[in-house]
């Protein structure tokens, strides 16, 4: 339940944007993704995330994003969000980028 609803809230927020920033598609896309977000890693663990003292500086904007775009400013709003979520997240892009390296390692991928 939780991967799918973070799969239709990115697909909602990649078709808010598409669509000129729509701000009912971007609010919706963000409520479903951090709803699967709970649903994937619990409710306790997403708190202790996204509050923890270093993160709070991205926490606040990510969310404050979110409350804009909720306000009907779709463009400030998502501006916002992704400061806040390159500053949340900043510490699992090295991982990410190291996951999809090693795909070349892949016998198929790698003649691709």
């Amino acid at each position: 339940i939780g991967v799918g609803l973070i799969g239709f809230g990115l697909f909602f927020l990649l078709f808010g944007m598409l669509l000129y920033f729509d701000s009912v598609l971007l609010a919706f896309g963000n409520i479903l993704f951090l709803s699967g977000l709970v649903f994937i890693i619990g409710f306790k663990r997403t708190f202790n995330f996204f509050f923890q003292r270093p993160k709070i500086k991205g926490t606040s904007f990510f969310l404050g994003g979110i409350v804009v775009v909720l306000m009907r400013w779709p463009l400030l709003g998502m501006l916002l969000e992704a400061y806040g979520f390159i500053n949340l997240f900043r510490s699992f892009f090295p991982v990410a980028f190291g996951f999809l390296g090693s795909l070349t390692n892949i016998p198929v991928l790698s003649t691709v």
